[in-house]
């Protein structure tokens, strides 16, 4: 065997692998544009339900290639609701990581969650439930369970205060995260409601100082 039948044959799998990477890169490229197509709708028609026919229009192919991205329109809500997940919760984890006070944790929790609706007003709509009346309960269920975790983890940090600065919610930990996560519900609410003209960082710096003060008081062990 000869070099060059030996190179040829080394060749082939190489092209191979690197044509089956091209296709999923496609794929993924043309998944990726259905949801953005997707998020845009959402956006620009406030309070319209999307079909799977306009959505199919807007990205310019046939509802049957919709389908063979996505095997439904809850799958699709799925990617999005992903997305939001994938995005908030890798930047909380970092949060985390920061040697910050308990008030400033919260504070840049809630900024976070507000920040990303008023950037991604169509996944607002998702978030708040806006977008899917008629739809599957999986994804009422899952963007509940979202909201569940991020009050789980308010109220996480609101539990090691006493150890990390040696004070405690005004409050139990569990009335506090509920009510913190509650007003930041609500600013997106109020967002989505106003068909986007009200942002929900609308007045949060003075929001959240009145709210900071009344937080966390001094820790003191029972005698």
């Amino acid at each position: 065997m000869n070099a060059e039948t030996t190179a040829g044959k080394d060749q082939a799998p190489v092209n191979a692998v690197s044509a089956k990477a091209a296709r999923a890169d496609k794929k993924f490229s043309r998944k990726e544009h259905i949801l953005q197509a997707l998020a845009q709708m959402l956006e620009s028609g406030p309070g319209a339900r999307i079909t799977t026919a306009a959505l199919a229009r807007e990205v310019g192919v046939s509802e049957a290639a919709l389908y063979r991205h996505f095997p439904s329109k809850a799958r699709m809500f799925e990617g999005l609701i992903k997305f939001i997940e994938d995005t908030l919760f890798i930047r909380i984890n970092r949060i985390l990581q920061d040697e910050l006070s308990t008030v400033e944790r919260c504070e840049k929790i809630l900024t976070l969650l507000l920040t990303f609706a008023e950037k991604n007003p169509g996944m607002t709509r998702l978030m708040t439930g806006d977008a899917l009346a008629g739809e599957t309960e999986r994804l009422r269920v899952r963007i509940s369970q979202m909201f569940d975790r991020l009050e789980a983890q308010l109220k996480q940090i609101l539990r090691e205060a006493q150890i990390r600065e040696g004070l405690k919610p005004r409050v139990s930990p569990a009335v506090l995260a509920s009510l913190l996560l509650a007003t930041a519900e609500g600013r997106l609410m109020q967002f989505v409601r106003s068909e986007f003209k009200r942002p929900p960082t609308e007045h949060w710096d003075e929001q959240w100082a009145f709210l900071a003060q009344n937080m966390l008081q001094p820790f003191t062990e029972a005698v």
